[in-house]
């Protein structure tokens, strides 16, 4: 299949709480050091944007962002391993941006593992850009990891 019709299959919707054992499934398949369920479960409970995608019905991945004062925030944005590389995560991402404008935001930031080449090109061809380096903010294997700050204006 196509990604264009794996896109056209896919959809979003906001994430409920019964969502969190599926997202901690995808969660903890796809990083070293996952988030808590705690995490998801508080996310909520604040009113951040938490976006589910579903594919053919099934839980494929998930995008967090908060935004306020003019700016927001992606927290995580992360695609089941078998569905990545079709686009999904761009289509996270573009969504998260559009409710960053919905929400008034003239600047959407996010971090990014300095390891995540993957990540790091999507946001590079999403228009995001180096602002800044926050060190040793990831747990890592040998330590901490830094993350790279990346921005890009919405107006």
């Amino acid at each position: 299949m196509s990604v264009a019709n794996e896109l056209a299959l896919a959809s979003l919707r906001p994430m409920l709480k019964e969502d969190i054992d599926i997202v901690m499934e995808i969660e903890l398949a796809s990083y070293d050091y996952p988030w808590k369920a705690k995490i998801y479960q508080d996310c909520l409970k604040v009113g951040y944007g938490c976006w589910i995608m579903e594919y053919a019905q099934k839980v494929v991945g998930y995008g967090i962002l908060t935004a306020g004062a003019g700016e927001a925030h992606v927290l995580n944005i992360c695609i089941r391993d078998d569905f990545r590389r079709y686009g999904m995560g761009r289509m996270m991402l573009n969504h998260l941006q559009k409710l960053a404008r919905e929400h008034n935001a003239n600047t959407i930031f996010l971090e990014v593992r300095m390891s995540n080449i993957g990540a790091y090109r999507l946001y590079e061809q999403e228009g995001f850009s180096e602002v800044g380096l926050r060190k040793n903010y990831y747990p890592a294997a040998n330590g901490r990891e830094d993350a790279i700050i990346m921005a890009r204006e919405l107006v």
